[in-house]
Order: structure tokens, then sequence, then C-alpha cells
């Protein structure tokens, strides 16, 4: 990869759990692959194991795996695999483990030596709790990336979507785009929604995933605009570029 190209990175979180950020994420990955990138999904806590065959998997893991193109280890794909389906935090206290923040940072940084695009995706919503003094967001900015929001179409997403935008931009982040995933859709005025999120988000939308009768990450990759997404990556460079040097000339 040419050293002039922009890093490819992104840190993926959602308004809520249950609201199809995997989905996204893999589609993410569908798309980076298919455009000839060795992509690679990290999921750096998941929480909610079953055994299948005889081997205890985490289905969202499963899925950002299948959906890129890079065979990594599970060690640096998923550092912290806990059993219990609840926030981490409270999985992690059940089986005595501590989440720390340099083996998740040291995990990617390997990957991003395997691949050419890193698809970070988080645990639920933005903020989630990973042990008493660390949780998601913070994860999010000791990473650095530009973000790229999940909202789930439901009643509610507006407050769920603009709480989530300022909370990723009062800790000095990104938000790079957004994507729209009806996970409701029985939801009225959806169309209007989402003109109201595009007017306020102050984001680009990067795509509408519709509600699948069988979601999958090729189906869903359709519904993403991959020009736009790659455009993140170099936009949001360039902004971090310029927050640095602003700092940077503040503290001179």
């Amino acid at each position: 990869m040419s050293m002039t190209q922009p890093r490819r990175r992104w840190f993926v979180t959602g308004t809520d759990t249950g609201i199809g950020k995997t989905l996204v994420s893999s589609a993410m990955l569908s798309l980076l692959a298919g455009s000839g990138l060795r992509a690679v999904g990290m999921k750096p806590v998941a929480a909610g194991l079953e055994e299948v065959d005889g081997a205890w998997r985490n289905e969202d893991v499963e899925q950002l795996q299948a959906a890129g193109n890079v065979d990594a280890p599970l060690a640096l794909r998923c550092p912290y695999l806990l059993r219990a389906p609840m926030s981490p935090h409270l999985a992690a206290r059940q089986e005595g483990v501590q989440i720390a923040l340099q083996p998740l940072l040291s995990a990617f940084e390997e990957l991003s030596e395997r691949a050419d695009a890193v698809v970070v995706e988080g645990v639920g919503g933005f903020c989630v709790p990973f042990g008493d003094d660390l949780d998601s967001a913070d994860l999010a900015v000791a990473l650095g990336l530009p973000v790229i929001l999940v909202v789930g179409l439901r009643l509610g997403c507006l407050n769920h979507a603009l709480l989530s935008a300022e909370a990723i931009r009062a800790r000095g982040l990104v938000l790079a785009g957004w994507v729209a995933s009806m996970v409701d859709p029985s939801m009225l005025a959806p169309q209007a929604n989402l003109q109201t999120l595009r007017a306020r988000l102050g984001a680009p939308l990067l795509g509408v995933v519709p509600h699948l009768e069988k979601p999958d990450a090729a189906g869903a990759a359709r519904h993403i605009d991959l020009p736009a997404l790659r455009a993140t990556a170099g936009h949001a460079a360039r902004r971090s570029a310029l927050l640095q040097a602003a700092a940077s000339a503040a503290a001179a």
C-alpha cells in the first residue's frame, strides 16, 4: 500500500444493541475485500457464546471473519471473548476477567500490519462499560479512528443518533459517516426520519440497509456506497491532521 494512501481503518458503533451493527460492519468488509483490499474485522470485546459442533463461538466474530479475506488468529480478532450474553463489564466480572486497554491496542496494531483495511466493531452503543474505569468510548479515543455510526431506524432513533453523535464529537473523534439500518419494517415515516437525520447529524449518509429477510454481508453490501465509504478515510485523516496541527499551535 502506498504511503500516500489514507489508512483505511474505521471504528463502527451503533445507537443501541441489536440494530445491525455487525451486519453493516460485515458489509463494509465484503465491499473492501471485493475491491481488492486485504480486509479484516475486529471485535475487541464480544459477550455471548454458543456451542457449535463442540466449540464455543460468537456469532458476531464469526460473521466478521467470514466477510473479510485475511486469515488472522482469533486472539487478534477478538482479544476478549466472554461467555455470558450481557454487558461486557458484567460478563467479565462473572468470569474473573479484567478487560485492559493495552491488549486491545496491541491486537489492533498487529491486525493493521496484516491488512490494508481494518473494521473495528464496538459493543452495543458507544459508551458500553468494559470495567470500572474503561468503556467502549475510551477504546475509540485510544484508537483515534474515524467513526461510522449505525443508526437503527425505529421509534426513538433520532434522540439515540443525535446523542451518540454528540458523544463521539465531544471526545474529539471524527464522525466520518453513518449508515441507516431498517430494523423495524413497520416504523412510521421512515423517510421523514431519514431526512431529519441527514439534516442534523452533520456527516455523510453512506447507505440505507433495508430490513432483509435473510440478512447477509453480501446482501447488505449492495446498499452501501463504497466510494463514499473509502472517501471517509481520507476526509477523517485530513481533519485529524488539522486538529493535531491546531493543538500543537495552541500549545506553542
